[in-house]
């Protein structure tokens, strides 16, 4: 014959525990835990309480970067004062940031 026939090899022993071949998957979902889930858990965490603790008069900013006081708040909108007799209706969820007391007349 012209090819001859290919025999599998035998399984050899095994050279580490079952634990060693996981333990770089392992390590690197505990990186990724601590690097990015954590962090990003409570930083939702703190918004959620953020939002829950608004109340009128507060000043804030959007997540468009629009700056106003807060003149109505219901469940799920706001009514932001950017001018003068000026207000616009947001999503409780666009409100990116609470500022101190005092900014808006500082701009």
């Amino acid at each position: 014959m012209l090819i001859s026939p290919a025999y599998a090899q035998a399984a050899g022993a095994s050279t580490g525990s079952d634990l060693m071949t996981f333990l770089p998957m392992i390590a690197i979902f505990v990186v990724f835990y601590f690097l990015l889930i954590r962090p990003q858990q409570k930083r939702a965490k703190e918004t959620k309480l953020m939002l829950e603790a608004l109340q009128k008069g507060d000043e804030i900013v959007t997540a468009g970067g629009v700056v106003g006081k807060i003149s109505r708040l219901t469940d799920q909108y706001a009514a932001i004062e950017i001018a003068p007799n000026v207000e616009i209706s947001v999503q409780r969820a666009a409100i990116a940031q609470l500022l101190p007391k005092g900014t808006i007349k500082a701009l």
